[in-house]
């Protein structure tokens, strides 16, 4: 292979389309979502990403129980939409955006930092959308946290299930953008992000650190969430904890054996063998932690 050659074919794997979007099943997503199929438009992009979010659960099953989640399109859609499972962010934007790009929507696929007032890293993928003239915010895929997409406008505020949220350009991304959510304490980053395109090599490399490293939060304890109007439920290792819009909680501890049924309720359903080896590498989470 000449020079010549090898820059040419270099060159059209990375200007052709890398994300494999014809492999999706759309019917089959639509169907999992309860989704209807209209012409894009911001009240449709809407009513999808709520759908999205009340029907697919974001859950760390697979890397807590050492196994990193495959970002293969065919695989996600194997694992949330066939199999009714949840994943986390890289799963639901990949599957999310191969849907918007099959119904006719322009979408950029980024990344952002998590509490970046907090140092956290640079590890959360989400969606820049474009529909109507507008560009939108969709992120179906940050734990129970956006029900619906965002207008980009500094200063967009919108309701997410009843907490007040909004976008501020600047802030912890010079010339970005970040995501603030409203707390007892006042408006808290939830991350930033610049509008910069990334490419499928890049979700890898960020899902490896993700899923393997040993003090990624996925990697050390098991995070279930599910997002609906009013209410938020979460399944962090044992505990199960119901937030409010007001800033309540209700919190209980599940024993270990009714763990599987606990995430049934949260819309995720493990085979005999997963949910062996999430009970496994529970026990020794809390082996370990003494």
């Amino acid at each position: 292979m000449t020079t010549e050659t090898a820059h040419s074919d270099t060159d059209a794997a990375v200007t052709t389309d890398p994300w494999t979007v014809d492999a999706l099943n759309l019917d089959a997503y639509l169907a999992r979502v309860g989704g209807v199929v209209g012409a894009p438009s911001a009240e449709a992009l809407a009513a999808l990403h709520e759908a999205h979010v009340r029907s697919i659960p974001f859950e760390n099953v697979d890397p807590f129980s050492g196994r990193p989640p495959s970002l293969d399109l065919g695989d996600v859609q194997a694992k949330l939409v066939d199999r009714r499972r949840g994943g986390y962010c890289y799963e639901h934007g990949l599957l999310f955006a191969a849907v918007l790009e099959r119904l006719g929507y322009d979408v950029v696929r980024m990344t952002a930092r998590v509490q970046p007032h907090r140092n956290g890293p640079k590890s959360h993928m989400n969606l820049a959308v474009t529909v109507d003239g507008v560009r939108f915010l969709a992120d179906v895929g940050f734990g129970a946290s956006v029900l619906r997409p965002m207008p980009l406008e500094d200063g967009a505020e919108a309701d997410q299930a009843g907490w007040p949220t909004r976008l501020v350009r600047g802030g912890f991304a010079d010339g970005g953008w970040t995501l603030e959510k409203r707390t007892a304490d006042g408006w808290e980053p939830q991350y930033a992000f610049y509008e910069t395109p990334q490419r499928p090599v890049d979700y890898e490399v960020f899902n490896h650190y993700v899923a393997t490293h040993p003090k990624s939060p996925f990697t050390r304890g098991l995070i279930a969430m599910k997002l609906e109007p009013g209410v938020s439920t979460q399944l962090l290792g044992r505990k199960l904890v119901r937030e409010y819009p007001d800033g309540t909680k209700d919190e209980t501890t599940v024993d270990v054996a009714e763990v599987r049924e606990r995430l049934v309720e949260l819309g995720v359903v493990l085979s005999d063998a997963e949910a062996a080896t999430l009970l496994k590498a529970m026990e020794a989470a809390e082996r370990a932690a003494g």
